[in-house]
């Protein structure tokens, strides 16, 4: 007789490894305002409130993979050349210890200004608190470079760069880790407390998180003499997390989990060495969430294998989805592979999608400029 694994959440309000979703309350209502006092769970670090140090700053944060085909809530990486920006400032007519939403433009103009609705937003919140500001109101600008919905942490993206840029205007007083901590203030009123997302854009490269309690996270370093290429493939189609999430199963069979640990555990020594072949075996080799989130994408099957008969060393959903990843070891094997997948996604799914190829971000969420006060 088959033996069935039924996974229990921790006491945050999460669904890794129980694959089984409480539904959300729904947000309590606020006045038509774009400014919120920050007030957060996360406990403030700093012990003297901190002067800021620049008038204004801008920031950017990279899109992510999360999972990583096994690595489902635990793994995950940034991605060069894509992400959001924020522009901070210093906002005299701001009250003091408060936040507002001034501008959102790219590729979702229509995201809430509320702070409390909002990624940028609430991460912001969320560092103000941990670096106890009460003295400075401040204005925010958030750019989209990342569609919602994308698979590619377009709202981690956006958590990343604000924090980091309150971060950045106050001296840089927190570490990378307690940034994510922030972001997850983020994450968990959005899509889920799930760090595989917003870790990877705040601290750049792969990251596995051993565990959520207490957070550890654990950088793993690719090796800088090897070569290492995402074809990214999204196509006209938007898969939102939560309902992403939901299709989960809340049991799986025990040659399952066996199954999937082994590929995540190949994936992590994968990348410590450098072997892009073993990296993508392992990426291909979900059994648990791939199977159930795949036939939910129109196409996807069909994309993974024109991806790996094109040559790809593996291919699988990135995040929730609906964007196709596979890894290779050359740019322009990848920019051919990316045309096949294209043409499946439009033969099988009659989807519209377009194909990126782009190399390991190692940095994450940085300053792009600021100026000085």
């Amino acid at each position: 007789m088959a033996t069935t694994l039924s996974f229990h959440s921790p006491s945050k309000p999460t669904s890794h490894f129980r694959f089984r979703l409480k539904p959300k309350p729904s947000p309590p209502l606020f006045a038509k305002v774009s400014f919120f006092r920050c007030r957060a769970s996360v406990q403030t670090l700093v012990a003297v409130e901190p002067e800021p140090v620049f008038t204004s700053v801008k920031t950017f944060a990279p899109a992510t993979v999360a999972n990583l085909g096994p690595g489902f809530d635990f793994l995950g990486c940034a991605v060069d050349g894509l992400g959001d920006h924020v522009t901070l400032r210093v906002d005299p007519s701001v009250r003091a210890g408060e936040i507002l939403i001034s501008e959102i433009t790219g590729t979702a103009t229509k995201l809430s200004t509320n702070p409390l609705r909002n990624c940028a937003g609430i991460a912001a919140i969320a560092t103000m608190k941990m670096l106890g500001i009460r003295s400075v109101g401040l204005s925010l600008d958030l750019h989209k470079g990342l569609p919602l919905g994308s698979g590619l942490g377009s709202s981690a993206a956006s958590a990343a760069a604000a924090a980091v840029a309150v971060n950045e205007i106050f001296g840089r007083k927190l570490r990378k880790e307690e940034l994510v901590l922030a972001g997850l203030e983020s994450e968990a009123k959005v899509s889920g407390y799930h760090a595989d997302n917003i870790a990877p854009a705040i601290m750049g490269g792969f990251v596995l998180i051993r565990s959520y309690e207490p957070l550890d996270l654990k950088p793993l370093r690719f090796p800088s003499d090897k070569d290492l290429f995402f074809v990214l493939v999204s196509p006209e189609f938007e898969a939102p997390t939560k309902k992403m999430r939901a299709a989960l199963p809340a049991e799986i069979p025990m040659a399952h989990h066996v199954w999937n640990s082994s590929q995540a555990a190949a994936l992590v020594a994968a990348v410590l060495e450098g072997d892009v072949v073993m990296l993508g075996k392992a990426l291909s080799g979900d059994r648990v969430v791939e199977p159930t989130r795949a036939p939910l994408i129109p196409g996807m099957e069909a994309v993974k294998k024109a991806a790996l008969e094109a040559g790809a060393f593996g291919c699988t959903i990135s995040g929730a989805g609906p964007t196709a990843v596979a890894v290779v070891d050359v740019e322009e094997k990848g920019e051919e592979i990316g045309e096949k997948m294209v043409e499946a996604f439009m033969k099988v799914g009659n989807l519209k999608s377009v194909a990126s190829v782009k190399k390991l971000d190692k940095i994450g969420a940085r300053l792009v400029s600021s100026i000085s006060s």
